[in-house]
């Protein structure tokens, strides 16, 4: 198979998941808390539902390879090739009726990512990239992403999903960041990382993410130019703390406020 297969093979993936999700948007769905510390971590049918057509469709096209999925766990992990798949990242978003969710689609191979697409199914707006280029594809046309440059804290635009979903030492470190920007905003979910690829903000940081949280993401960041790491400068496959930049020196400023 080549690069161009697989990304069409990913359309595939997401067509069928956006058809799954699309009827159970903005409908009275019923949410179950899967949280097993006391907060509160949604799922809904939909995201079960969306995974289980999209694992049909890669166990269908391609049984030798892995899945990971948010909702469903790991089959064949240790596979050359391996899928992740996280149905409906920002659910939050979702059951409140907002549209800044979209489902996560990641290939890997040997555990790095090759290519990675958002998908928006209720906007129809697909963000790709396979970490040397990365493309946007909606009602807005067609066109490659590309980062915006940032020479300093003080000209950039910051976005988290929430201040309130960190760690309380990491809150405090974030806040010093976002004291030093000229904006802040939350609620971005997986889109906080696509409009950073399209170039509309400068810095994306968050915690507690999973690696189909930010699997997916990796090749459309850096395919259009910018940085993702963790807190620690190391990389960003495992999840947990992640700071994106479009600009290198803003992604360094921010590592030295972050650490100090």
């Amino acid at each position: 198979m080549t690069a161009i297969d697989f990304a069409a093979f990913v359309d595939q993936l997401a067509s069928v998941s956006g058809e799954t999700i699309r009827p159970f948007f903005r409908t009275a769905l019923g949410v179950e808390n899967k949280s097993l510390a006391g907060g509160f971590d949604p799922v809904t049918a939909a995201d079960r539902a969306a995974e289980v057509a999209m694992r049909t469709l890669i166990k269908k096209t391609f049984p030798a390879h892995g899945i990971i999925g948010e909702e469903l766990g790991s089959e064949r992990a240790d596979a050359e090739y391996v899928w992740v798949l996280d149905p409906i990242d920002g659910t939050k978003s979702f059951i409140c009726g907002l549209p800044a969710w979209g489902t996560l689609i990641a290939l890997t191979r040997r555990g790095e990512p090759i290519y990675g697409m958002m998908h928006q199914p209720f906007t129809r707006e697909h963000f790709t990239g396979d970490g040397s280029a990365a493309r946007y594809r909606g009602p807005a046309g067609d066109r490659a992403l590309r980062v915006r440059h940032c020479a300093a804290l003080k000209e950039a635009v910051l976005l988290t999903t929430s201040p309130l979903l960190m760690k309380q030492p990491d809150r405090h470190s974030f806040q010093q960041v976002e004291q030093a920007v000229r904006l802040s905003r939350y609620g971005g979910d997986c889109y906080a990382y696509c409009m950073l690829a399209a170039g509309h903000v400068d810095l994306v940081i968050e915690t507690e993410l999973k690696p189909y949280d930010i699997l997916p993401l990796i090749p459309i960041i850096e395919g259009a130019g910018g940085i993702i790491t963790t807190w620690e400068n190391g990389r960003a496959l495992e999840g947990g703390r992640i700071i994106a930049a479009g600009d290198k020196r803003v992604h360094a400023q921010a590592m030295r406020v972050l650490n100090n």
